[in-house]
């Protein structure tokens, strides 16, 4: 076989493909509209099968932009149409698929209650979108100190640099969780102004948050050596080189230093 032969071959099976996609699309579009009316009375205990239809019309309108809109638009007037939370929920993991600026007054319409602001969380942190980072930072007020740390910990997932000075204000949060995803988040966010807060709180830090800050630090000083500052990465490893440092923290941050110091 030539290899224009086999060239054609490649084309047709590619088209034959994307008509199948189509066929399929087609095909189940009432199924489709079969699950999102159970999604109405969808509640816990219900056959996930139901739902299925909207996974498969998913994976169909990959890369058909004007289908997978159209179905992120059923999705969120599924959403805010009164549904159980177990649908809510159900629906959140499907927009964290598919979810883009759309989606984001509604799933933020989510975040302050404990029932659903987790996954509502979780889709948001996954829209490539400025406003997804808003609607986590206006949130982080709002919510119950039972909901802190998850948002806390968003904010840290997008870098979100506008939320650093608000989430070092929970460093010494009475509320352990609270206070150690507030020094997780910094060490995510990994930017220079994160580290002086991490590494102004570290002089002070209380027994039990001695450990979780340094754990911050380290992957605060990996996040500035990957963004090229290195003077800074190093800075950070030789706070953590002290005699006060647990073994496990000294050795990483030699491991660091080493790194830091021969990287190009």
């Amino acid at each position: 076989m030539t290899s224009e032969q086999t060239a054609r071959m490649t084309l047709v099976a590619g088209a034959t493909a994307v008509t199948a996609v189509k066929v399929m699309a087609q095909t189940d579009s009432a199924a489709v509209d079969q699950a999102f009316d159970a999604l109405k009375t969808y509640d816990w205990g219900a056959d996930p099968a139901t739902l299925k239809p909207i996974n498969q019309a998913i994976i169909a309108t990959h890369g058909d932009t004007a289908a997978r809109e159209a179905l992120e638009r059923r999705l969120v007037d599924a959403l805010t149409g009164g549904i159980s939370r177990s649908a809510q929920d159900s629906v959140c993991r499907r927009l964290r698929v598919v979810g883009t600026t759309r989606s984001i007054k509604a799933l933020a319409a989510l975040l302050p209650a404990e029932g659903t602001s987790h996954i509502a969380r979780y889709a948001l942190e996954r829209i490539p979108d400025e406003k997804a980072t808003v609607a986590l930072r206006d949130a982080l007020p709002q919510v119950s100190s039972k909901l802190k740390p998850g948002i806390i910990g968003a904010l840290g997932v997008r870098r979100d640099s506008r939320s650093i000075e608000a989430i070092s204000k929970f460093l010494g949060d009475s509320d352990m969780q609270v206070a150690r995803a507030a020094a997780q988040s910094l060490g995510l966010i990994g930017t220079p102004a994160a580290a002086k807060e991490l590494s102004r709180f570290a002089k002070n830090a209380s027994a039990n948050m001695k450990i979780p800050v340094a754990d911050a630090c380290l992957i605060c000083a990996e996040r500035l050596l990957a963004d090229g500052d290195k003077s800074g990465a190093i800075a950070l490893y030789e706070q953590l080189r002290g005699d006060d440092q647990p073994t496990h923290v000294k050795i990483a941050a030699m491991k660091g230093m080493l790194t830091a110091t021969t990287k190009k």
